[in-house]
């Protein structure tokens, strides 16, 4: 009993039950949630539809094509508030002033025509401007993101603080701690009615229960974006236009009530008061997210029949509008716990209706002494009880107990709106009782046939064959496995199709696919998991177990560079452009299975180890080289050289990591290369520690021997550069990356 006691009490935290609390809540939410679409406010979704180049086109769009898009929306659609749930943290360039800018302060300042025509066309070509101006007194609500990475840095312009400093006194709430943030471009923030931050607070298992209501940052307090949109969204009720409603905080903290109300650790923080809206948070000032139901619990409208006039204008009339992603590819999907991958702008949406409604469950900081008053009562009962009685009796009790404790948190659940945590106290009934708890699952026998349904379209026949032989085995069901990822892509793909008819490009991505894919699948035995665009994902040890899969991943990655030379001869002797492509691998823990909404699902894998493949795949072009390689991966394979690129730090990551470019089995790998390897791992030591003398001259004669490197320019001009600007003390060698 203690033991669960001191868990409830936050002396120590035990996972097991952290995990069943959270599942508990997951179940009751979806037991209870309505389940009905809410038309009040509406996605518009930046699809893969809206990306196709016979739409929109690739994301980020320019500035001058949303706010054709924004006015669309206000004038015709009439809707009544548009969010964005995307952060302008760029410049657009696309319309060409900055270069015509150069050319009129260097080679054309002295042309008068040119000059007078550029002063008469900038206000047309300046779309941050035309943007930005188009903001001021409308209804647009901005966003941005905190970062909590010791790399993090601060971009972009945040809003006034909707709390100043001070407000909380020496109370002690548990504001996260961040360390810079990813904003918009200062004259967009400034023409914009409101802004909030997107954050959520991802609990352990991953998943997006709560989003911060309030978040401090260098002592001002910043509200989340749903809240900023009910926070105006109530005030253009009053008939001002783009007004406000204020925000204000529960009587024991603003001194209109008795200071003694608060005691110990008591904040006096359990709600958040917008006009007559009563808006609950925890001891994190954080919300519960109020999920409606699965994804589309709210309407969705791709922004390519915006575009096209082809939503109706009843759908968007009066709507609060949210601007966000449902796309794979634009990376905002997120874990809820009514679906595995749920679009993060439909858990903004959630929260606007549910705040809206006033029907957000409160888990205030009084229930943990609620828990642990239930846990001390009921656990002295039993324990005293139970010895007593006769096992039929004994049995009987313990099931009237956790009858009684299952009705009590219904109650309160649903007619108090609190939340109730239960697992402990469910636990310690069991336990007591001294009866094991079995969960198990039937895997119904599938045949051949169907495996090959399943599984045919991701991994070679030979192994649907193999799972078919003994199907209990294999799942598609998520689970947690080691795999080794690799992203491919092309270089330059756009100049590639604009070079190429519609039917030529086809061909030629087709051969190009088709070709990666059966190495991937053919020789290495990989799982093809998806193509995104000329984009390649695959990895290996899912579904079927492969215990050499790192070295499978580099091996096909290999393979890959080089059948790109072999696809370059053949499209050279068709009057075709040569390609080029990069290629990440990395290995690492992460959730593979059938994941996805009820329209379309997938077998596929998420997790950190993905992102970093992905990320390493994005820097080959900045290395010059054709593979990178992580270091988890490199030290599972050894009977391949590795050339060892540099130490990074990449986006969303804490700690360096240690790239390498594989340069081919140690069999296969000639002397020459292995010589100028030597040279190479001695000059990057040197460069870590300051040598620049050595370095230069080491690079001087790496240069003759692999003369157009691309990597020993680059790290030419590094030492170059810290023999002027020496780097400081504590500088470590490390490379970072503030951009995916």
């Amino acid at each position: 009993m203690l033991v669960f006691v001191g868990h409830a009490a936050t002396f120590y935290k035990i996972g097991f039950i952290t995990r069943l609390e959270n599942i508990i809540y997951d179940y009751r939410l979806r037991l209870t949630m309505p389940g009905t679409v809410d038309d009040r406010v509406v996605i518009l979704d930046i699809d893969e539809r809206s990306l196709d180049p016979r739409a929109l086109g690739r994301w980020p769009w320019s500035r001058d094509k949303i706010v054709g898009l924004l006015q669309k929306l206000f004038d015709k659609y009439g809707v009544v508030l548009i969010g964005f749930d995307v952060v302008f943290a760029e410049p657009d360039e696309s319309s060409g002033l900055p270069v015509l800018e150069k050319l009129a302060k260097t080679r054309l300042k002295d042309v008068g025509p040119f000059q007078s025509a550029l002063k008469e066309l900038r206000p047309e070509l300046d779309y941050d401007a035309i943007f930005a101006n188009f903001l001021r007194g409308r209804p647009v609500v901005l966003g941005y993101y905190f970062n909590s990475n010791d790399d993090a840095v601060e971009s972009g312009a945040l809003p006034e603080p909707v709390l100043p400093p001070g407000t909380f006194g020496n109370r002690k709430i548990r504001f996260a701690i961040w360390k810079g943030y990813g904003a918009n471009l200062p004259e967009f923030q400034t023409g914009a009615v409101n802004a909030g931050h997107f954050n959520p607070l991802v609990d352990d298992d991953g998943v997006s229960r709560r989003v911060p209501m309030l978040m401090e940052y260098k002592g001002g307090y910043y509200e989340a974006f749903s809240l900023a949109i009910v926070r105006l969204y109530l005030g253009m009720q009053d008939a001002v236009r783009n007004n406000k409603t204020a925000l204000t905080l529960p009587k024991v903290l603003t001194g209109t009530a008795p200071e003694p109300f608060i005691k110990g650790s008591y904040t006096g923080l359990e709600w958040l008061e917008v006009g007559q809206l009563r808006i609950p948070v925890d001891d994190e000032v954080a919300a519960l997210v109020p999920y409606r139901g699965p994804r589309g619990s709210f309407p969705y409208f791709s922004l390519a029949d915006v575009w096209f006039d082809k939503v109706p204008v009843e759908s968007l009339k009066g709507r609060i509008a949210l601007i966000g992603t449902s796309a794979p590819s634009l990376v905002d999907l997120r874990s809820a716990p009514v679906d595995s991958v749920y679009p993060g702008v439909e858990i903004h949406a959630n929260l606007v209706a549910g705040m809206l409604d006033g029907k957000l469950k409160h888990k205030p900081a009084y229930m943990l002494g609620a828990e642990v008053l239930l846990l001390a009562l009921g656990g002295v009962v039993l324990t005293l009880l139970i010895p007593m009685l006769a096992p039929l009796w004994a049995s009987a009790a313990t099931v009237a107990g956790m009858a009684l404790i299952t009705l009590l948190d219904v109650g309160v659940w649903s007619y108090a709106g609190l939340v109730l945590p239960l697992a402990a106290s469910v636990l310690m009934t069991v336990t007591l009782y001294t009866v094991n708890m079995a969960y198990g699952y039937f895997v119904e026998t599938r045949s051949k046939r169907q495996f090959t349904e399943l599984f045919g379209q991701y991994v070679p026949p030979e192994l649907v064959g193999i799972m078919a032989e003994d199907p209990e085995q294999y799942t598609m069901a998520p689970k947690s496995t080691d795999l080794t990822i690799l992203f491919s892509d092309v270089r330059g793909f756009t100049s590639i199709s604009e070079a190429l008819s519609p039917e030529h490009l086809r061909e030629y991505i087709n051969e190009y696919l088709t070709d990666m894919s059966n190495i991937i699948r053919g020789k290495y035995r990989g799982t093809l998991d998806k193509y995104i665009g000329d984009a390649i994902m695959a990895f290996w040890n899912a579904p079927v177990e492969d215990k050499d899969h790192p070295r499978n991943g580099v091996l096909a990655a290999l393979e890959m560079l080089r059948e790109c030379g072999s696809l370059n001869e053949k499209f050279t002797a068709r009057g075709w452009p040569t390609l080029k492509i990069g290629i990440g691998v990395n290995s690492g823990n992460v959730r593979v299975g059938d994941m996805g909404s009820k329209e379309r699902r997938a077998y596929t894998a998420m997790g950190d180890a993905v992102n970093v493949a992905s990320r390493l795949e994005g820097r080959t072009k900045y290395y010059g080289v054709g593979i990178l390689v992580g270091e988890a991966t490199r030290t599972l394979v050894k009977d391949v050289v590795f050339k060892e690129i540099d130490k990074i730090k990449v986006k969303g990551k804490d700690e360096a990591i240690t790239i390498y470019e594989p340069l081919g089995l140690e069999a296969e790998v000639e002397k020459k290369a292995l010589d100028e390897l030597k040279l190479w791992h001695q000059t990057i030591r040197l460069y870590r520690s300051r040598q620049w003398d050595q370095v230069e001259v080491n690079l001087l004669n790496l240069h003759r021997m692999n003369p157009g490197c691309a990597l020993y320019e680059l790290y030419a001009k590094e030492a170059a550069g810290k023999r002027r600007n020496p780097p400081p003390a504590e500088w470590d060698g490390v490379t970072v990356f503030d951009e995916k």
